[in-house]
């Protein structure tokens, strides 16, 4: 089938919808949704059996839905209308949520009903939900929306209140004053839920020493007290605020535009800069008592001679102070008496590089690209050289650039089902480093690593296993996946064959090392890397990319159509 996708921006979720519907043998082009102009001009050119709107801030020109099959995906349940639907589930604490197929119609989400599945809240923010279960729900909303569409018995379902199963309202588009915090009042289970209802975006619009700024990235703190309102701690970057009955983290804030000045979400820290000199700075253990409520982006736990080290940097990035200290905690986990130490990232993101937006606020964006670089490299490395443990890299969620080339150095490489690669540099005017020309080639071959790395796509699970980018993927919960993880964990550690295969393993690395050393590797690598940190390709793509410049027209390689 010709399906044509139209999207306001190529996200996660349009990535997920070209990626999935690729897989199932569709014919698939992309047109973003600039104007009705170019919407229309899109469907001319390619005449669609169906178009798709898997993410879309404008209505589809009456002109094309009265012509065309037109399918909006709509992250609500049953009967939910309006363009805040997640913000409001969340707000409002709803326990269970959903995402509906809806025919295009004249009136904003009140068309035919062609599939709706709904799906458990608990405690997600916005983008998470959005990310996650949403976009599961989206992907079986529309594989069912399909087999609907070519079964001639089925009739599509009209909005209609009076049922049952129909527990969605019109809402109007949330406002900052619908969840502003009381911080005289608002428990830390309040304040939380009004952060995550706009992260990442708005943000939610607060005010920090007089300064409007908007917050990202809440954690609860079950130890921490103080002035209500007041900033108590802060800990890499992130600042803790005491409520009524504890205190909130926040890891990130967004100055609010001026007049024609735009900001960028930064740590907390790099923000509010001098004004922090008098607050405190908590350190947190790598281990931690269970009940213990805080945040820690990196933490180590150890089971039945399995180590799992934890880390989850907001968005995916990371800094050059989180590389390093990522290190140093893998460096501790490899003089633990286990046998098996498995990396796992943020259930949002396993990683997605270097930090882009600390670059850009430093002061030399290009001394500071090549800071971040290196102390990624320098992980990387020490995953790859590890001689006395079986490494397993388990992505939870979806991974970009260098975070996908870092989970290339573990042994042996899971993946929960249904999350998204993107194992390219070249959108960001990069080479690439983190060791990718040996673990690459090593797993993939050395013509499909170039081509996976020019051609600049999104890879599925299914894909990713087939051409070997990955060893397997399974459940689509971050539960079930976790479980899975830790049973194949292990079932290696506890393997009688476990020496032969540690054996087989460094084995296999020496030969490696005397055809060509990780040294020489890296050194090619990051001679590219130093002429593209000064390029104007990198800083323009980096800029657009930090200040989320939209596109003005559609990328030649999605639109297939032109």
């Amino acid at each position: 089938m010709k399906i044509l996708l139209f999207a306001s921006a190529y996200n996660s979720m349009t990535q997920r919808f070209h990626v999935d519907l690729t897989y199932l043998g569709h014919d698939v082009s992309i047109e973003l949704a600039i104007s009705d102009v170019v919407m229309t001009e899109a469907v001319k050119l390619y005449r669609p059996d169906m178009i798709i709107a898997p993410f879309l801030r404008i209505a589809i020109p009456e002109s094309i839905w009265r012509k065309y099959f037109c399918i909006i995906i709509h992250p609500g349940i049953k009967g939910d209308r309006g363009s805040s639907s997640i913000d409001w589930a969340i707000l409002n604490d709803k326990s269970e949520w959903g995402v509906t197929a809806l025919q295009a119609d004249a009136e904003m989400d009140a068309g035919d009903i062609w599939s709706s599945i709904n799906f458990p809240v608990n405690g997600e923010t916005k983008s998470g939900l959005y990310r996650g279960k949403c976009a599961q729900a989206a992907i079986k909303a529309i594989k069912q929306t399909l087999e609907n569409f070519t079964n001639p018995d089925y009739v599509s379902e009209s909005l209609d209140y009076t049922r049952p199963d129909v527990k969605g309202c019109w809402r109007d588009s949330i406002k900052q004053k619908d969840r502003a915090i009381d911080w005289s009042s608002d428990t830390t289970e309040t304040v939380m839920r009004k952060i995550r209802s706009a992260d990442s975006q708005p943000g939610l619009l607060d005010n920090l020493f007089g300064k409007p700024v908007y917050l990202y990235g809440a954690h609860a703190e079950n130890s921490l007290t103080g002035v209500l309102g007041e900033i108590i701690a802060q800990r890499y970057g992130a600042i803790c605020r005491a409520t009524v009955d504890g205190a909130v983290w926040i890891t990130h804030l967004k100055q609010k535009s001026q007049d024609t000045q735009a900001f960028f979400k930064l740590p907390a820290a790099l923000v509010l800069g001098e004004l922090l000199t008098d607050i405190p700075e908590v350190p947190v253990p790598l281990e931690l008592p269970v009940g213990c409520q805080t945040f820690r982006e990196i933490w180590y736990e150890e089971k039945n001679q399995v180590g799992y080290l934890h880390f989850s940097f907001y968005n995916g990035a990371m800094s050059t102070d989180q590389c390093m200290r990522l290190r140093n905690a893998y460096l501790y986990a490899r003089t633990r008496d286990t046998k098996v130490i498995v990396l796992l990232g943020g259930t949002d993101f396993w990683s997605n590089g270097i930090n882009l937006n600390v670059i850009e606020a430093a002061c030399d964006p290009a001394s500071e690209s090549w800071r971040n670089i290196n102390a990624m490299d320098d992980f990387v490395y020490e995953v790859l050289r590890t001689d006395t443990h079986f490494t397993i890299a388990a992505m939870q969620g979806n991974a970009a650039a260098g975070g996908v080339m870092m989970a290339l150095a573990a042994d042996w490489v899971y993946a929960r089902s249904g999350i998204v690669l993107n194992p390219h540099y070249k959108g960001m005017g990069l080479y690439g480093s983190e060791y990718w020309t040996y673990s690459l080639p090593r797993r993939l071959g050395q013509d499909t690593a170039e081509k996976v790395t020019s051609v600049c796509m999104p890879m599925g699970t299914q894909l990713a296993k087939q051409i070997h980018l990955i060893d397997d993927y399974f459940e689509e919960t971050h539960a079930e996946f976790c479980n899975r993880v830790v049973q194949q964990a292990e079932q290696i550690a506890h393997s009688e064959n476990f020496g032969n295969l540690l054996q087989l393993k460094n084995k296999r690395r020496f030969l490696d090392e005397q055809y060509k050393s990780l040294e020489e590797y890296r050194r090619e690598e990051l001679e590219q890397m130093k002429l593209n940190f000064v390029s104007s390709a990198y800083n323009t793509a980096r800029r657009n990319f930090v200040y989320k410049v939209s596109p003005t027209e559609t990328p030649q390689h999605l639109a297939l159509h032109r």
